[in-house]
């Protein structure tokens, strides 16, 4: 009995080990918050006038989702974004999108941050992944953690999609150019026309026919020009933007069968 009772008792000991482990755990468990801001590259925050920006919280080990969402809210001050300060300075007003969430965790977590956007412009959107730790407990400090969304918006609208023109007729090309937040591209302004390089390169069956600068349109994002096609075949529009002070880049393609 002796014996018996000794490794009973051992037993009682270890379960209630066990016991108060799990309660520690428990009690561990802290709520985390997250604020996730999506900054244009070049620009300001990706917010509801975009669609927003897709933002999804993995746990690195598991691949459980932690958190998912978009980013709400209005494209931020200009004036602070634009003009800045020292590094880590905060940008964000209390206006400013972003998406946020609270997740329980007991332990330190490595999470991977996927962005995608913007929601409103499919053609344009882009997928950035980043990764940090996150802590049971923990808060948000400055802006939270700001994703940079590279590219730019460009949106082919004339020729419109897979029409028909005859030979020897002009083509206009318009196209409509933006920053990822939608912030405005115009002549002396703040995100300046002249520093847009927009062009449309050309093919007809599949063959390259050269290219034709795009100039500023005359209204806001608007840049235009023109081609002839002379010959018949299936002509496709592939139209490029670059900022030439960021390199940030964006493309879109629209295309006319000529008789």
């Amino acid at each position: 009995m002796g014996r018996q009772g000794a490794l009973m008792r051992r037993l009682a000991h270890l379960g209630a080990a066990l016991l108060l482990g799990a309660v520690a755990a428990e009690v561990a468990a802290a709520p985390a918050e997250i604020v996730v801001r999506v900054l244009s590259e070049g620009g300001k925050y990706v917010g509801s006038s975009m669609g927003g920006a897709e933002v999804t919280v993995r746990d690195v080990l598991t691949g459980a989702v932690l958190a998912h969402g978009q980013t709400r809210g209005s494209t931020g001050d200009t004036k602070r974004i634009m003009e800045g300060g020292p590094r880590a300075t905060p940008l964000a007003d209390a206006q400013a999108a972003a998406f946020r969430a609270t997740v329980d965790i007991d332990a330190p977590r490595l999470v991977d941050i996927e962005v995608f956007g913007p929601l409103a412009q499919r053609q344009a959107a882009v997928r950035v992944t980043s990764q940090r730790w996150l802590l049971p407990g923990q808060v948000v400090h400055g802006d939270g953690w700001v994703v940079e969304l590279p590219g730019l918006v460009v949106d082919a609208i004339d020729p419109a999609a897979h029409q028909r023109g005859k030979a020897g007729a002009v083509v206009r090309l318009a196209t409509n150019v933006a920053l990822m937040c939608g912030c405005p591209i115009e002549p002396g302004g703040l995100w300046d026309a002249a520093r847009f390089d927009v062009k449309a390169a050309i093919s007809r069956d599949d063959m390259p026919l050269g290219s034709v600068a795009l100039a500023y349109g005359g209204r806001t994002g608007l840049f235009t020009g023109s081609f002839a096609v002379t010959t018949p075949g299936s002509y496709v529009f592939t139209i490029t933007a670059v900022d030439t002070r960021t390199g940030a880049t964006g493309v879109d393609s629209t295309s006319i069968i000529v008789d």
